[in-house]
């Protein structure tokens, strides 16, 4: 298959200095409001690095669940791969990839697990079936068939098919303190306006402009 030839222009919009909030998390908030407003799937879907005890990085999507001051946050099983490399190592990237808006935000920073009450909160704000799939996966384990997944999902949804679920000891959160937050603008040419913010040791943020 050829692909070399796909390519297009970004043609849809430019971004100038004075166009940016100071503080980078309002920046985030504009543009994750345009982005909920414009056709696409998940627009709260990000991508998030890892890093292995060997080095190896890896990389999954997952769904943004809350941001403020204090960083952005999602949820797992805290057995999972993710999940026990960030026990090795906090280090964590996160990409936006707003495509529909030629737009992506890169997020670099340290991860923290959060509090069990702030688990709690959002675990019992999930569809029950959803709170039994959190029980019934063991999850980035290897396992023989889906079948015996579905089967095991089926046996605990009959178990709880009346009463509360308690929130799994091995599910929780995860928040991404950020150091630095990137947002790209496509433009034409290859020309795009890229824009880091940095935050230094006093916690303030600074801003420059990278070449594309």
């Amino acid at each position: 298959m050829d692909i070399d030839s796909i390519r297009r222009e970004y043609m849809r919009d430019g971004l100038k200095r004075s166009q940016l909030q100071a503080d980078p998390m309002e920046q985030f908030d504009q543009w994750l409001s345009m982005a909920t407003k414009t056709p696409m799937s998940d627009p709260t879907a990000m991508s998030v690095a890892t890093v292995g005890e060997n080095g190896m990085p890896s990389l999954r999507t997952v769904l943004l669940k809350s941001y403020d001051q204090k960083g952005f946050v999602f949820y797992t099983n805290l057995d999972s791969r993710k999940a026990r490399e960030l026990k090795q190592s906090n280090k964590i990237a996160l990409l936006f990839p707003w495509t529909n808006l030629e737009r992506q935000v890169i997020v670099t920073g340290e991860a923290e697990f959060v509090s069990t009450a702030e688990s709690l909160k959002y675990f019992l704000s999930r569809p029950k079936d959803s709170q039994i799939a959190a029980l019934a996966s063991h999850q980035s384990r290897p396992i023989n068939s889906r079948a015996m997944l579905e089967e095991k999902f089926l046996q605990l949804k009959n178990q709880f098919k009346s009463g509360d679920i308690s929130l799994p000891s091995f599910w929780g959160g995860v928040r991404i303190k950020p150091v630095q937050i990137e947002f790209w603008q496509g433009r034409e040419n290859r020309l795009h306006d890229r824009f880091m913010y940095t935050k230094d040791e006093n916690g303030e943020w600074s801003v420059e402009r990278l070449a594309p």
